[in-house]
């Protein structure tokens, strides 16, 4: 049985530290808005907003599952396999069940949520029972779930024409396409479920001193388990608004997702040890690399620019999230 462990026992963080934890991502991302506000008039107008939502979308939704990963202080390395094969799935089971929504299609959904709740299983089931480093083991998950994408579709592209399930980018209210707000009511199930459950407080746990939650009796293991087949929930949906945004799933839907979550997550001020960030850091995080993006194209500034800046903003975010004075050599 998993029993929860009082927020108390947490190790606390350096007051100074918890305070730039919480509060940097939002400054960041308002001072980014407002520079680049200023240095383009084409950059505040809702229809670009619109173009960066829009992209965020897909990747919030991948980096709010390693968010569960890295609070528990471990990492998955496993999304861009897991999307690019979910992705492929739900294609494939969508025109083999019809290819309408509106119609038997929507099992689709389903059977992608129950192959990324298994990808997601097995991941963590390797790591916990094999005792391998969850990054080694989660990379190795990662290849060969794209190998699978590859042999599910030969290398060819699945395209998926539904004028229902295009609506998701298609259909726009107050200028912003309806896969914003889908993803949103997405955001708050996934804050639920971290302040809200127990499994939610039990990665917090987990994060911030496995020992302890071990001599707590909490049952380690299973909430690792748990953490990383959430996760793989939390991917497939990704992949359904990727497939939703471009209208095909393909082996190559997932290329890039391992990338800009992990870098979102840290941006956001999840520590890397675990047990401090959450949802809404993350929802920073993404924000801050997605305006970014928009912001180099924006002002015609080369794509080096981009990995540059959001190089210097992960070394910043890591030092601002973590205390030096607990760990004598840092890996």
């Amino acid at each position: 049985m998993i029993a929860a462990i009082p927020q108390g026992a947490r190790r606390a963080a350096p007051p100074k530290t918890d305070v730039l934890s919480r509060w940097g991502p939002a400054l960041v991302l308002v001072a980014l808005v407002s520079a680049l506000s200023l240095a383009s008039a084409n950059f505040l107008s809702v229809a670009n907003f619109a173009r960066i939502a829009t992209a965020a979308v897909p990747a919030l939704m991948v980096a709010l599952g390693a968010t569960f990963i890295v609070i528990m202080g471990s990492i998955d390395l496993s999304m861009e396999g897991t999307v690019s094969t979910t992705a492929v799935l739900f294609a494939l089971a969508f025109g083999a069940l019809g290819g309408q929504l509106a119609g038997m299609g929507v099992l689709a959904i389903g059977v992608a949520l129950l192959a990324g709740a298994a990808i997601g299983l097995v991941n963590g089931l390797v790591h916990v029972k094999l005792r391998i480093p969850s990054f080694m083991a989660s990379l190795a998950i990662g290849f060969v779930g794209v190998g699978l994408s590859v042999l599910l579709t030969g290398g060819d592209i699945v395209r998926v024409n539904d004028d229902v399930f295009r609506a998701l980018l298609l259909k726009r209210i107050l200028g912003f396409p309806l896969m914003v707000y889908v993803a949103a009511l997405v955001v708050g199930a996934a804050w639920f479920i971290q302040r809200n459950t127990t499994l939610g407080r039990n990665f917090y746990a987990v994060g911030g001193g496995e020992d302890l939650a071990h001599a707590s009796g909490l049952n380690v293991q299973r909430v690792r388990i748990l953490g990383f087949t959430l996760a793989g929930v939390f991917y497939v949906i990704g992949a359904i608004f990727a497939v939703a945004r471009g209208g095909m799933a393909e082996s190559l839907t997932g290329a890039n997702y391992m990338f800009v979550s992990i870098t979102a997550v840290v941006v956001g001020g999840t520590s890397l040890m675990g047990g401090r960030g959450g949802v809404w850091h993350t929802v920073a995080g993404v924000l801050i690399v997605n305006v970014i993006a928009n912001g180099m194209v924006v002002l015609g500034l080369p794509n080096y620019v981009q990995d540059g800046v959001l190089g210097v903003l992960v070394i910043a975010a890591v030092v601002l999230s973590t205390s030096r004075r607990s760990h004598a050599l840092v890996k």
